[in-house]
């Protein structure tokens, strides 16, 4: 038993080690990408045929608001066409209704598109609506998305003859509304700088992120369309396309602005999309990667962005044996050498912090050193304590347990003053994982008092910053239970 504890320890403390030096090269990529680049804006010449979806679901507190930005596009109309992908079941359809009228008498070419029932999903209603589009690329927005007026015309400059799609970075409108809103942005940051940016420059596969780029409608067709066999359609299509051989485009200098989660139960819907989605993903489309022709690297990069939610995996395995390690290093000193060849993961934790802090350097160089590790490691910790939450939504993706498409909810808040707590779409209640959550809290706290009376500080840290991440995430679910608010600023 203490030889497999210690086995799966390691191989849990290898995954991330390999998984960090991934990131490790992509920030040199970036790093690299970033002397090469020249301004960028080309003019558009000439305006093709565009079709702008908007795959809506009960949207009723953003939908009116989602419509006014996409009908103030600046984008001649008639070479436009908006669809608003509508499969909702409550006062949103009415609300969408009186909006699309209000457009379409100042000229905005706009149509209500509904089907019958919800078959498939986001990927169903974006199939659906791509039987009826007229236009050669095809725009995507989802609810809480509001792009600027030229956000077309310096997308569509970016297009080459083989070019599926070009995605664009998220920016962040109540970034500040809370701590939550701000280690979300801290984390969406980094991946939507460093690592879109250092993929795209490496050759390596990107993924259009589900929202806020165009795609060639050719692309989609060529890739064999929207599927819904994955939770996370987006990316799915995206190897699929890149497997023909259509090349994809990041423009980090364009910005389409969206509204984060400000509550634990919607941030965890959303974790748990992306993370079983990429785990369904990987289990479909990782074994055609490996048996492509790319390059070794190219290979290397396509496994850990497929398998990247696994690091939450890892690091509930490596957390959940790493107390028991306490007890066998201390009733076994003769394998502290195999321990102290452990220092060597340091390298990982600093590979990280080296990636998110070339993130924030590059967007914001007016914040200090001090910002970034008061948002680094309160990052880390809450990334820990979901760990639980994602790592079962890596493994039902992995062992191929189907489940139903789990949309995020919206609120329209902005500043510290609005609220949630009349929300209709938050659903209250425990779930066996909240519980779970809570008892691993205590469990780590356990961890660190026997690190502590074994005279043993190697695992203290990690068992505290455990325990701080599983408690903090516990407290933020069980508050929302009740209708607290979100921790301000």
């Amino acid at each position: 038993m203490e030889i497999i504890i210690l086995i799966i320890y390691m191989l849990s403390l290898l995954f991330i080690f390999l998984f960090s030096l991934g990131q490790l090269h992509l920030t040199w990529h970036y790093r690299k990408a970033q002397k090469e680049r020249t301004s960028g804006n080309s003019e558009l010449e000439t305006f093709p045929f565009v079709t702008v979806q908007l795959p809506v679901y009960n949207e009723r507190y953003v939908a009116a608001r989602l419509i006014d930005s996409i009908c103030n596009l600046d984008y001649p109309a008639d070479c436009l066409e908006i669809q608003v992908l509508d499969d909702s079941t409550d006062e949103t359809v009415q609300i969408i209704r009186e909006r699309i009228e209000f457009w379409q008498e100042r000229g905005i070419p706009i149509v209500h598109v509904q089907r019958a029932d919800r078959t498939g999903f986001k990927a169903g209603a974006l199939e659906y609506g791509l039987g009826m589009a007229k236009g050669e690329f095809i725009a995507i927005f989802d609810a809480d998305f509001l792009p600027q007026a030229d956000f077309l015309k310096t997308s569509l400059a970016s297009f080459t003859e083989r070019t599926g799609v070009v995605q664009s970075r998220w920016g962040h409108i109540n970034e500040n509304y809370s701590l939550l809103t701000r280690l979300q942005a801290f984390g969406l940051d980094a991946h939507f700088t460093v690592e879109q940016s250092g993929r795209s420059h490496a050759g390596s596969f990107i993924n259009f992120n589900g929202t806020a780029g165009i795609w060639r409608k050719a692309c989609i067709i060529d890739a064999g369309g929207w599927s819904a066999d994955t939770l996370t359609e987006d990316l799915d299509l995206s190897y699929r396309a890149q497997l023909n051989g259509w090349e994809f485009h990041y423009l980090e200098y364009n910005v389409a602005p969206a509204e984060l989660p400000v509550i634990m139960p919607a941030i965890k819907s959303q974790q748990y999309r992306w993370n079983k989605g990429a785990a369904e993903t990987a289990r479909k489309n990782l074994g055609k990667v490996l048996r492509s022709p790319m390059s070794l690297t190219s290979k290397f990069h396509a496994f850990f962005h497929l398998l990247n939610s696994s690091v939450f995996v890892a690091l509930l395995l490596a957390g959940l044996v790493s107390i028991p390690v306490i007890f066998i290093r201390e009733s076994h000193p003769e394998l502290n050498i195999l321990f102290h060849v452990g220092g060597i993961f340091l390298i990982g934790f600093f590979s990280i912090a080296y990636f998110y802090w070339t993130a924030i350097k590059s967007l914001h160089p007016e914040r200090s050193a001090g910002y970034f590790f008061l948002n680094f490691f309160p990052f880390l910790i809450v990334s820990m304590g979901l760990s639980l939450h994602n790592g079962m939504a890596v493994l039902e993706g992995l062992f191929g347990r189907k489940t139903p498409f789990l949309r995020t909810p919206k609120f329209n808040i902005l500043n510290s003053t609005d609220s949630w707590k009349n929300n209709r779409y938050v659903k209250r209640g425990f779930s066996w994982r909240t519980v779970a959550e809570g008892f691993l809290t205590l469990y780590f706290g356990f961890g660190l008092l026997s690190g502590f009376r074994a005279g043993d500080p190697g695992l203290m840290l990690f068992h505290l910053m455990l325990m701080l991440g599983f408690g903090f995430v516990f407290y933020q679910s069980v508050k929302s239970i009740h209708g607290g608010t979100s921790i301000s600023s």
